[in-house]
């Protein structure tokens, strides 16, 4: 019922804001796609396909894994420093392991909309994008494992000005260096190896699976399922020590 409660106040902000949190939700891909769709995706081709239909898997990683952290790392910051409202769910008759899943699952929920949008504007350009239920399974793991991140850092940083230090550090590299826009096999050795390890990576590479690897295809599971588990561990211990 808590859990129940807790998805419900996040879909009444949702729902005041829907317009807001649609159009900016399709500013960044509209951008992306119309210069890397309409721009280059018919001069160059990857792999055998057209690039546009290469590109679009990895906007919708880059847009779920945006949406699902921003979302609920801004909300939770905020909310801990500057309204003092976490204050208030700290010491109501509230499990904080509740409110974590409630506020995570929330963030995803954000996400995995995001993702939706862009398969629609993918439409629009006759992205020849493969939908069954590892794709789906693929968005939704990301969309859990950058909530669950943002959920994190929302309770370790004390300023939102450090929060965006966060995220242009970190998130904005591996928007553009995890296989998002280009095959890792252009990157040096070195650095594909510390990018293999991203999550991101495992995000686009799992969204362009065709099935041919089998072992391949789970281990993107797999590593990413490992990621939610931890950001989750680190999470619920941060809000066990803020309570």
């Amino acid at each position: 019922m808590q859990f129940m409660t807790i998805l419900w106040q996040e879909y009444v902000i949702f729902k005041r804001k829907f317009w807001s949190t649609t159009t900016g939700s399709m500013v960044g891909p509209v951008l992306y796609l119309i210069a890397f769709g309409w721009g280059l995706g018919s001069e160059i081709k990857v792999g055998g396909t057209g690039y546009v239909s290469f590109v679009i898997p990895g906007i919708i990683g880059l847009s779920t894994m945006t949406a699902s952290f921003s979302n609920i790392a801004n909300s939770i910051n905020i909310s801990r420093i500057y309204e003092k409202t976490f204050e208030e769910f700290m010491i109501a008759p509230l499990n904080m392991m509740v409110y974590a899943a409630g506020k995570i699952t929330a963030g995803a929920l954000r996400g995995m909309y995001s993702g939706l949008l862009i398969l629609l504007l993918s439409l629009a350009f006759r992205a020849g994008v493969r939908i069954d239920a590892y794709f789906i399974a693929i968005i939704v793991l990301n969309c859990f494992v950058f909530s669950a991140l943002g959920f994190a850092v929302g309770l370790l940083i004390d300023s939102h000005a450090d929060m965006g230090k966060f995220t242009n550090f970190i998130i904005t590299p591996m928007s553009f260096l995890c296989g998002t826009f280009f095959p890792l096999d252009k990157m040096p050795f070195g650095l594909k190896q510390l990018i293999w390890v991203l999550p991101l990576t495992h995000t686009s590479l799992g969204l362009r699976s065709r099935g041919e690897d089998p072992l391949s295809m789970a281990s993107h599971l797999g590593i990413l399922m490992l990621y939610f588990i931890v950001f989750l561990f680190l999470g619920a211990r941060l809000c066990k020590k803020a309570e």
